[in-house]
């Protein structure tokens, strides 16, 4: 049979030959390779051609598959006894015919993987090309050219050694670059299932790497026009997010069967971030990470991760951003926060597995940094602080994302928005005003997908009464559009409103207020829905399926009467109930005109309960009946002052709307008749209650200098609370006057009048607090003026020029305390806007009408604070603050307002006080040039106060215009010329003025550094004040005289120190901090082992050199107060903590140089040396010597103390408590030598001969002090001799203590 077959086998044809074969059975197959003993060469060829014969056989597919087997695993077992060069011939061959794709179904490659170790094995030389290799190197050949084709999936089965394998995986990865895209995801999940057998880390690196200039490669085609360089290929940006997609897919699901990978991806990313954080968080290894996050245990792992990443990368920008010095340095920044909404964007290519990890992160980031502030409290965070500001932003990133992938993917919008809702729910304790902006941006973008998820709305709607208020009506507003749409969401809440309003409640009872009043305010009784309305246009299909036309103006009008008639019942309850009515009114009739009788009808029937008609009467309103005595307490029962607001504004806006419209309609008489009984039965009432209070004496209201107004009295605080409602009618009757007179004099005579009533209570409760602190005087009541009227009575009284309006403005003018009046008023309205985003009063809550009339406001204090001196006022003035100081401060918190709530608008702003070209283009506002205007009206009223007399320095003033200064110094571009002029400036102020104010001395000192911080290291301006410090303060060797050379007058005898010097040190301290931040930087640049290294290693040059120069000047600065005679106390222990720091600083720097030793063998750089000889001959031992300095003075005092007081321990704890930073300080000194003595090993070269032997801190003798106290002791001896002399002799010698044995 075996000849047959080698009969068969030398014929050409195949066919015979397989029929042969085919009918073999295994035991004649078994004899075949026993017949042919490899020790003869015959016997070697005919095993050869079996083999040669077999393997087609088998890849055909024509054999049974039991019988393929059984073939395979006899050739299997034969292949060993084979000598080396048959197996190399063999071998070759497999490698033929897989590049040629000949194998069909890869059966043979079990065999194939057998050849390649025995081959491994083999001991002999075989012939390759025209050398010779033994087995191993041959078997390494052949895999390099397998590694050239395709096939990479067959080195699974092929035994690799680790070397071999980093080959093959580097070999592949560089492939990348060649294949076309489509081909990429295949080979990387081949690469993926390689990676089981080691080498996860370069898999890993190289995939993200290959993916992030990808990336990079397509932005930078985006940018360029494509008729730019047309040879360049440019790939499809849709067809590169699908390959990502299905390559980030391939990872996820190996990751699910090999844990490891998924734990080498975070550590290789954790460890990359270290060293450059851009190539580490690309948008691939972010939605990479997202996708395993999703459906694993790393979750966990990952989000902290991404998390501390996020916030690590807002400080780091933030701290760029704060200095000239580090941006130099860092030119290019990374944002992380671009990076994840990038992801975002990218996701729409179908990345279905990312957008669960983005929803899980946007809830994750925005609860871990939600804002600590209760809701309602500030509206923008004033504090610039490195601590807060990441947090917030972060949170901020949350909704970002939250929002984008609502818009971008359809299918996860109900869960976000239920998530959303839960969380308003069960949040309700701690802020969540987050989630409601969020909750109401995402209405916004797109108001018909709720109607998908009414149901959980309505669900939400039932809990509302358990909410606070302000979460209330946030919720409400925010889901208000959908209200438009669907009529079943509207009718549950009705039903809950109205439940909610007969409630035990009282905060159920204000949510249904505000609810009914947001109804109302929306639904227009004439006209059907208009798309303006809404948010963006809603559907025709839509509209018609939930708002008939049967719906529009009749369903309207009766809902709206419906709801008001609920709303009447609330007149009777409690006064917070009754308030937020009163608030609410004036908006729902400005936004549905039809309801007006309704509502005027209402006011009218609940001012007519407290009017006394009669019009000799006085007062004219009984205060009484406001309030509610229960038990001992009495309350606040109706809050007339907000109730004759209300009317004041609501019966101005209806006149000026039905003069409009007057021409327009004439129809109506009976109606119109009706309207106009209820405007005059106002106007008669109001015009009669104005009369009576200026008539009226503090007697009738029951209040005079004599009543007692202190809190813990029934009486008064029935006292406190009638005068604040008088105050408050008083205020409304001032606007109410002024708006109606039309600059007729006798109005504005009314309205002083009032104002004199107002004034004397004012003054009474002002003069009461003074003398008992817990009266409600103390805090100034709210006023009632609207800021509408605020800005338009300043403008009327300081900026009309009007001829007709002289003579009716000369009786307001002429009263200052109205003046000053006007000017706190609108100060107090600037500060509840600032801390609440919005004031009371009409449009309080509209922030375009709130911004017009901040801008008038601003322009009005602006001319008054700039045109008439403090100096000149203050010389007239009698007693309070005098109206420009008011404008300054005015001003100091608009400034502040306008940077934190309207920064989109601050070009708008700033033209607006520019009155030369009021009329110019809004497109081109060049921000610096206007606020450098401004700036330079302040620098001259600064410099007026300086050359002013030492009489007329105004302290306070001074310190308003600094912070002015700095508030509006913000706004210029540190590049521009006007930034440079202005630190020039700042600098001339503070070299030629000696001042002596602490406070002025504090902010200007700031100023100067938060400017010089912006435009360059401010080491050298730190290293002048600390010589003026010395040259001020003395030597602590007090035999030597320190060379005056003073650069700066601001440093003199009272603000040296503690002043000048705590400032410096501060200064000091956050150099050190970019310094400490520099070294870690260096340290990650140093572990980098990419192939940009020599990129990396100019930019860790730049930086040593950066490091070492700011070290190497502020070293001399701290030469400088280290021999500083400084005063004990706060400047001591804050400098010696200060110098911890910078030798722990300077031995974080010398342990990255012996690192930097250990990896390459490079010289230490010369910088260093000089830098350590520094430290050794100009730091160090002034630093013993201050120690010795600080412990002689303290040991002083403690004996001073010791003699005055005989509390021993007090003083020994207080001299224990100062001198402790003493211990750390010689700790970080001897720390800083003992790694200086490693890097000289290291190095080869010896650092420590710069430095001097360290004082034994344990016995130390100072000659002079021995013979001074000496002599001091011979002295008290003497004296103890003639005292003895004079005492008793019978008197017995006290007893000698025995040693103990």
């Amino acid at each position: 049979m075996a000849q047959r077959i080698l009969a068969l086998a030398a014929e050409e044809g195949p066919e015979r030959l397989r029929e042969a074969l085919q009918s073999l059975g295994e035991s004649e197959v078994r004899r075949g390779p026993a017949g042919s003993p490899c020790s003869q060469q015959s016997g070697v060829l005919r095993r050869l051609q079996v083999y040669k014969h077999c393997i087609p056989l088998v890849e055909s597919g024509d054999l049974h598959l039991g019988k393929a087997s059984e073939i395979i695993g006899l050739l299997m077992l034969e292949a060993r006894q084979l000598p080396g060069h048959a197996l190399a011939e063999l071998a070759t061959l497999f490698v033929d015919v897989i590049k040629a794709g000949s194998l069909s179904n890869g059966k043979s490659l079990e065999l194939f993987s057998t050849v390649l170790t025995a081959l491994a094995g083999s001991k002999e030389s075989l012939a390759y090309g025209k050398g010779e290799l033994n087995g191993e190197e041959f078997k390494k050949q052949l895999i390099n050219t397998l590694c050239s084709s395709k096939y990479v999936h067959l080195c699974q089965d092929i035994p690799l050694s680790g070397e071999e394998l980093q080959f093959v995986v580097e070999k592949v990865l560089r492939m990348f670059s060649k294949l076309d895209l489509q081909e990429i995801p295949p080979l990387v999940y081949q690469l993926l299932l390689l990676s089981a057998k080691g080498c996860k880390k370069t898999v890993l690196e190289g995939i993200i790497s290959f993916f992030n200039q990808l990336d990079k490669r397509q932005k930078e085609e985006q940018k360029v026009p494509q008729s730019v360089d047309l040879e360049v290929a440019t790939m499809p940006l849709d067809q590169l997010r699908h390959v990502e997609g299905t390559v980030i897919l391939h990872i996820v699901s190996v990751i699910n069967l090999d844990q490891d990978l998924g734990e080498e991806l975070i550590r290789h990313l954790k460890t990359e971030q270290q060293k450059d954080p851009a190539r580490a968080l690309c948008p691939f290894s972010v939605a990479l990470l997202l996708s395993v996050a999703v459906k694993h245990r790393l979750q966990e792992q990952i989000f902290d991760f991404l998390k501390t990443s996020i916030t690590r990368s807002c400080k780091d920008l933030q701290f760029l951003q704060a200095s000239k010095f580090l941006q130099d340095l860092f030119p290019q920044q990374y944002d992380v926060t671009t990076v994840i909404l990038e992801v975002v964007k990218n996701s729409a290519f179908g990345w279905d597995h990312v957008t669960q990890g983005l929803v899980d992160l946007g809830f994750s980031l925005m609860e871990s940094y939600e804002p600590r502030k209760p809701f309602g409290g500030k509206a923008a965070d004033t504090s610039y602080g490195l601590s807060k500001m990441p947090a917030q932003q972060a949170c901020k990133l949350g909704a970002s994302i939250l929002l984008e992938t609502f818009k971008v993917h359809e299918p996860i919008r109900s869960d976000i928005l239920e998530q959303v809702l839960n969380r308003v729910l069960t949040k309700a304790a701690s802020p969540v005003s987050h989630f409601i902006d969020l909750l109401s941006n995402i209405v916004v973008s797109a108001p018909l997908v709720l109607q998908t998820s009414s149901s959980k709305v309505t669900e939400t709607f039932d809990n509302l009464s358990f909410l606070p208020i302000d979460t209330v009506q946030g919720l409400l507003r925010a889901v208000q559009p959908l209200l438009k749409v669907s009529m079943s969401v509207r009718d549950s809440l009705i039903l809950v409103l109205q439940k909610a309003i007969f409630s035990r409640q009282l905060d159920a009872r204000k949510a249904a207020v505000a609810g009914f009043l947001l109804l109302l305010r929306n639904f227009k009784v004439l006209g059907s829905l208009s798309s303006s309305q809404c948010s963006q246009a809603i559907g025709a299909t839509q509209v018609q399926a939930d708002v008939h036309a049967c719906y529009n103006s009749a369903a309207n009008e009766a809902f709206c009467l419906e709801i008001l008639g609920s709303l009447r019942r609330c007149l009777s309850q409690q006064a917070d109930v009754r308030l937020m009515l009163y608030e609410g009114f004036y908006d729902v009739l400005r936004r549905n005109s039809q309801l007006a009788s309704s509502i005027m009808e209402t006011l009218l029937s609940q001012i007519k309960q407290y009017y006394l008609p009669q019009p000799d009467l006085l007062p004219p309103l009984k205060l009484e009946g406001c309030i509610m005595a229960q038990g001992d307490q009495i309350f606040l029962q109706e809050p007339l002052a907000h109730l004759l607001c209300c009317i004041q504004h609501c019966l101005a806006w209806y006149k000026s709307t039905v003069h409009l419209c007057q021409g327009a309609e004439d129809d109506d008489d009976e109606e119109e008749e009706e309207d106009v009984g209820f405007e005059q039965s106002f106007e008669e009432m109001l015009e009669s209650v104005t009369r009576r209070m200026i008539k009226s004496e503090l007697e009738d209201f029951e209040l005079d200098k004599s009543a007692d107004f202190s809190l813990s009295s029934g009486v008064g605080v029935k006292n406190n609370i009638y005068a604040i409602q008088v105050m408050g009618i008083c205020e409304v009757l001032i606007e109410y006057n002024f708006n109606i007179g039309n600059f007729s004099k006798s109005k504005f005579e009314d309205v002083l009048g009032l104002f004199t009533c107002y004034n004397k209570l004012f003054e009474i409760l002002k003069e009461k607090a003074g003398k008992n602190k817990s009266t409600l005087g103390n805090k100034t009541a709210r006023s009632f003026l609207s800021m509408g009227f605020v800005s338009t009575l300043l403008t009327a009284l300081f900026r009309d020029n009007a001829q007709s309006h002289e003579e009716s403005l000369t009786v307001l003018r002429s009263s200052t305390e109205f003046l000053r009046y006007a000017v706190s008023v609108a100060l107090q309205k600037v500060q509840q806007l600032e801390e609440t985003g919005q004031t009371d009063g009409p449009d309080g809550q509209n922030p375009e009408k709130m911004f017009q009339n901040l801008c008038k406001i601003t322009r009005v204090l602006l001319w008054r604070y700039t045109s008439i001196p403090t100096v000149v006022e203050e010389s007239g003035k009698k007693k309070g603050k005098s109206i420009s100081l008011l404008c300054l401060e005015g001003l100091l918190r608009i400034f502040n307002t306008v940077q934190q709530l309207y920064t989109a608008r601050i070009p708008q702003f700033l033209q607006a006080l520019d009155i030369t070209d009021g009329d110019a283009e809004e497109t081109d506002i060049n921000v610096t040039e206007k606020a450098a205007f401004q700036i330079r009206q302040f620098q001259r009223s600064l410099v007026n106060q300086f050359s002013s007399a030492e009489d007329d320095f105004n302290s306070k003033e001074t310190q308003s215009l600094i912070i002015v200064l700095s508030t509006l110094s913000k706004l210029l571009d540190p590049a521009s010329q006007q930034f440079l002029q202005f630190l020039t400036w700042t600098v001339k102020i503070c070299k030629e003025n000696a001042l002596e104010d602490i406070s002025c001395c504090k902010g200007l000192l700031s100023l100067l550094f938060s400017l010089h911080a912006l435009y360059k290291s401010p080491v050298g301006l730190l290293r002048e004040l600390a010589q003026d410090i010395h040259a001020c303060l003395g030597d602590i060797d007090q035999d030597i005289e320190v060379e005056s050379r003073s650069h700066f007058a601001i440093v003199n005898a009272k603000t040296a120190a503690p002043t000048v010097c705590l400032l410096v040190l501060g200064q000091a301290d956050k150099v050190l901090e970019e310094v400490d931040w520099l070294i870690k930087k260096l340290t990650s640049l140093g572990s980098d082992t990419s192939e940009d290294s020599s990129q990396a290693s100019n930019q860790a040059q730049a930086l040593e050199k950066g490091v070492i120069l700011q070290l190497g000047t502020l070293l001399t600065v701290y030469h400088e107060l280290v021999q500083t005679a400084l005063p004990a106390g706060s400047c001591v222990d804050t400098l010696l903590r200060s110098l911890s720091k910078t030798y722990a600083i300077l031995t974080s720097l010398v342990k990255h140089y012996i690192q930097a030793c250990r990896s390459n063998s490079n010289a230490i750089p010369a910088r260093l040396e000089k830098l350590v000889k520094l430290s050794g001959s100009h730091l160090t031992p002034q630093c013993y010597s201050f120690i010795t300095y600080v412990q002689v003075s303290e040991s002083l005092s403690f004996a001073e103390e010791k003699k005055k007081k005989k509390k021993e321990d007090e003083a020994a704890a207080k001299v224990l408590r100062e001198t402790k930073p003493i211990p750390n300080l010689i700790f970080a000194i001897e720390q800083y030598e003992k790694f200086l003595i490693h890097l000289s090993k290291k190095s080869k070269v010896n650092l420590m001969q710069y430095m001097k032997l360290s004082t034994s801190r344990d016995f130390r003798i100072n000659a002079s002090m021995l013979d001074s106290a000496l002599q001091e002791h011979n002295a008290e001896d003497a004296e103890n001799d003639s005292t003895a002399e004079q005492t008793d002799e019978n008197q017995e010698p006290k007893k000698k203590r025995q040693r103990k044995k």
